[in-house]
């Protein structure tokens, strides 16, 4: 999910602190209820179709909140908004929300966007490149050290038994398909649903190769978050906000041509030539991301797996200073 994940946290605590005191007024709709922002990045995309999906046949509504979409501004912060208030929530990374709070951010997890993580190694077709072990000596493309593809390569190479040492590195930023290409590098890391399809749509002939041979990343993807000072506050409406999410995702998976439908109010270049084949097949390669093996759909969060994240980052240096799993993320929001 690169427009999501693209966005850099480097703007961070400091902005996001000095505009803490223009929080927008909160407005109230008709109903009496509060209407709440929803971030998301900042271009419109179907890898968000469940949110156009639960707008537009108004699943928020019947969750109970009155919820409003917002793309963020092409400079702006992944968290900048949410802590300034002029978002109440956002979807970010997991390990970006870690790598925020390691920085002193007010930012907390509170359900499950993506269940699977969606970084993969992108290899030509013909390549013997099988396993994240076959990178040894070998060059990678990534956008830059930073972001779900940088932690992705690094998950890579400690499960392999690799260190950054024994691979060459390259900084292509987003020119990754002429990188592999032209041979300027034998892999790079990319999106399972995104990068890897717009191979297949432009004809190129390349494949997957996991980040872990037994199938476990010790990383989280995308979730949907708020601050701990709002979710503190607005918990009822936190549970809303994600429940209306989830239905969205349920309905966008059980109707994938129903939710292309719905994305082209947001989405102008569906309607170009071409624009409607590409988002499904962008939309058919994330599908599986939103669900359990068994094609169902939950919101909640594995603690668990978050204690291994923090645990990681904290052991590869991506974020300096620990982080507790249960200070970054919270299932109170998922529960009845």
């Amino acid at each position: 999910m690169r427009r999501i994940l693209a966005l850099i946290l480097t703007i961070g605590l400091a902005l996001g602190l000095s505009l803490s005191g223009c929080a927008r007024v909160q407005q109230n709709t008709a109903d009496g209820s509060e209407q709440v922002t929803l971030g998301m990045s900042y271009i419109p995309d179907v890898q968000f179709a469940p949110f156009y999906v639960a707008e537009s046949e108004g699943l928020f509504t019947a969750a109970g909140v009155n919820a409003q979409l917002r793309h963020h501004g092409s400079n702006e912060g992944l968290f900048t908004a949410l802590l300034s208030g002029e978002e109440d929530y956002v979807l970010a990374g997991g390990d970006e929300v870690v790598q925020a709070r390691s920085e002193g951010m007010d930012v907390v997890a509170i359900g499950q966007y993506y269940r699977s993580y969606p970084v993969t190694i992108i290899v030509p077709e013909n390549s013997d490149i099988h396993t994240a072990a076959d990178l040894a000596g070998r060059s990678i493309g990534v956008p830059g050290r930073f972001g779900e593809s940088w932690f992705g390569l690094l998950a890579a190479l400690a499960q392999a038994g690799l260190t950054q040492d024994d691979v060459s590195i390259v900084e292509v930023g987003y020119t990754q398909q002429a990188a592999l290409t032209t041979g300027r590098v034998e892999a790079i890391i990319g999106f399972s649903n995104n990068d890897q399809v717009q191979f297949a749509t432009a004809g190129i002939p390349t494949r997957t190769v996991p980040l872990s041979a037994a199938g476990e990343v010790p990383l989280q993807s995308i979730v949907m978050a708020t601050t701990t000072a709002r979710l503190s506050t607005h918990q009822d409406e936190a549970k809303r906000v994600v429940s209306g999410m989830t239905e969205g995702i349920r309905r966008t998976v059980a109707a994938p041509a129903s939710a292309i439908a719905a994305a082209k109010t947001y989405i102008p270049t569906l309607s170009d030539q071409g624009g409607e084949a590409a988002a499904s097949a962008t939309l058919n390669a994330t599908i599986p991301l939103w669900t359990y093996a068994d094609g169902t759909v939950s919101a909640e969060m594995d603690e668990a797996a978050w204690v291994t994240m923090c645990s990681f980052m904290f052991g590869q240096g991506i974020i300096t200073s620990t982080v507790e799993a249960s200070d970054a993320m919270s299932n109170a929001a998922t529960t009845p």
